[in-house]
């Protein structure tokens, strides 16, 4: 599906991106004031999840940055798109729902600079450990709506078409990420760079409450993996002082950065603990060649998960204690034999046949599902990653790079990585920032640690059962901490998909109007 302007020459909004990241003091400040009037008015058709076609009108504002000094302004800006119209029927969507949707993946830089259109936010996505998929998000137009795309952003994008096609402003930020390097050689887009970025978006849009369109007290949020990770990060940590100097120091309006909602599709997060998370969770399985990790590796993380996960003190959605015990138990019953069973009451009674046949390990009673922790593994089958799966020994992850400084492009976050590093590292201490960064770039800190009555009270999180890009039980700590805290959770894992599916983004932008209380007004 092609995006298609009908009207006349785009109007830029905001200030010129011309911020060299490499000369950051001549940065050109300038008016955080967002132009209503700057914009260009566009039609496409959006495929809804039946398969009908919508005619959309929108209100288009070409990238526009949202802090006063830029580090690099071709990352630290904006589009606003803003339906007015919808199947011929006016639309006023100056008080609905903003669907925030940022397209980080890998925790690479993502830009909006060049973007025609909504949907168009990307660059520089790419999965965790740097590598970048052949299907990885660029600045073109944006799939169907009802295309299940597993490149990362791919619920973004999904998303972004359906909501503007319900009534509700889509904005997209761009932000940067660990690979931006300037000429004096200095890493400029690592931790915690994305996130305070982000959050400066989110400032902006506050601030010009009244002037950009939308209800900026309904911000919601929405991202895949390291997305997913910051969208959730941006809404467990709402307000926090802990980002004020950074968020200053980039010229950020001076205003709230909490958001109303938080959407997040396989996130990337916790990274202090995914090694043994990961471990936990993929270890007895092979990888892609089928060889096995080294145990002895494997079973120290592991037995570092155990030690986190029991001083968490998490209970689940089902009241149960969550330890390194019972968790597999615990994920069975109440995400993966769930997750089985829709999928096979879903399809018609001879294709569940037929996958029923090739998958004895489940068993098919009364319309429900179910199977072991150890048979789903082996359905699984392959490890994403060797061990460790995210500080690696050598450095080489890509969050090893998310933790670089300076001129220093990747580095050690964990202590047990450090101590076993084979890159002649002679270190003996963690770098004494590391511990801060670490907090700055996990939701659990505003959850569990110091829980942050700014967060956001309501979230979508989605997994597929087949992602093994991280380990499951990052998702439900995050699903089970918000719940403990009161909040609405919505979290639910996708039968036999990947990392970045997105198989439900119509019950998404359903349940945001719901959450929100959105009614869709039309313009008189």
């Amino acid at each position: 599906m092609g995006i298609g302007a009908t009207a006349g020459v785009a109007a830029v909004g905001g200030i010129a991106l011309s911020a060299q990241a490499s000369d950051t003091s001549s940065s050109a400040s300038g008016s955080l004031v967002f132009d209503p009037d700057a914009y260009s008015e566009l039609t496409t058709t959006v495929t809804d999840t039946d398969g009908d076609e919508h005619s959309v009108t929108y209100h288009f504002w070409k990238a526009i940055t949202y802090v006063a000094d830029p580090v690099d302004a071709t990352y630290q800006s904006l589009i606003v798109s803003a339906p007015v119209e919808i199947d011929g029927e006016s639309v006023d969507p100056s008080n609905a729902p903003i669907l925030l949707a940022n397209s980080v993946g890998g925790y690479m830089p993502s830009s909006v600079a060049d973007a025609t259109g909504v949907g168009a936010g990307g660059g520089g996505g790419g999965m965790p450990g740097g590598t970048l998929p052949s299907d990885a998000p660029t600045s073109s137009a944006a799939p169907n709506a009802n295309e299940n795309t597993n490149a990362n952003g791919g619920a973004t994008s999904s998303n972004q078409l359906l909501a503007l096609a319900a009534g509700y402003v889509v904005i997209e930020p761009g932000a940067r990420g660990r690979t931006l390097k300037n000429s004096d050689g200095d890493y400029y887009g690592v931790a915690p760079a994305a996130i305070v970025d982000l959050k400066a978006a989110v400032r902006y849009i506050r601030s010009n409450q009244g002037r950009i369109p939308g209800n900026t007290d309904r911000i919601v949020s929405a991202g895949t993996s390291a997305g997913g990770a910051l969208s959730a990060l941006l809404g467990a940590s709402g307000d926090s002082p802990l980002y004020d100097k950074l968020l200053k120091e980039i010229g950020a309006a001076d205003a709230s950065d909490a958001i109303f909602a938080t959407g997040a599709w396989c996130p990337i997060t916790d990274l202090e603990h995914a090694d043994g998370a990961y471990e936990w969770n993929w270890g007895s399985n092979a990888t892609s060649s089928g060889s096995q990790v080294d145990q002895t590796v494997s079973k120290a993380l592991r037995s570092q998960f155990a030690e986190y996960q029991a001083g968490l003190r998490l209970k689940g959605l089902d009241g149960t204690r969550l330890t390194a015990r019972n968790y597999d138990t615990y994920l069975v019953e109440q995400y993966l034999e769930p997750s089985a069973t829709r999928y096979l009451t879903a399809l018609s009674d001879s294709a569940r046949a037929t996958y029923l046949a090739s998958n004895t390990f489940i068993s098919w009673k009364n319309g429900k599902a179910s199977f072991s922790w150890d048979d789903f593994l082996t359905h699984v089958g392959a490890r994403k990653k060797t061990t460790p799966a995210f500080d690696a020994f050598d450095l080489s992850a890509g969050e090893n790079n998310l933790f670089g400084k300076g001129t220093t492009e990747t580095r050690h976050f964990t202590a047990y990585s450090l101590k076993h590093d084979t890159t002649g590292v002679t270190a003996k201490r963690l770098d004494g920032d590391i511990p801060e960064v670490l907090r700055l770039m996990n939701p659990m800190h505003f959850l569990v640690d110091e829980p942050n009555e700014s967060r956001t009270k309501h979230w979508w999180i989605r997994l597929g059962t087949n992602d093994s890009d991280t380990s499951h039980t990052v998702s439900a700590n995050i699903a089970a901490a918000a719940h403990t805290l009161g909040d609405d959770v919505n979290h639910l894992y996708y039968w036999d998909e990947g990392h970045g599916a997105n198989t439900d983004p119509g019950d998404f932008i359903a349940w945001i109007a719901k959450v929100t209380g959105h009614q869709a007004k039309a313009k008189k």
